[in-house]
């Protein structure tokens, strides 16, 4: 069995994902699209791992300043 996984618990939904930081699906799909979020892709469905969910912390918001 692959490392990746041996704790099912470790990876989850963006659905369960968005209800953990308080944000949409949408929002948990944009990170994960941007790269910021780490990802188990299995038949189809994307699974975030939820330690670095709990780790994650946001940049700030808007234009970088020039």
């Amino acid at each position: 069995m692959s490392s990746h996984l041996r704790d099912a618990n470790e990876w989850i939904s963006q659905a369960e994902a968005a209800r953990l930081r308080g944000v949409s699906r949408q929002a948990i799909g944009l990170l994960v699209k941007k790269g910021r979020l780490p990802v188990l892709k299995i038949g189809g469905r994307v699974l975030v791992r939820r330690k670095a969910l709990e780790e994650f912390t946001p940049g700030a918001a808007g234009r970088p300043p020039k």
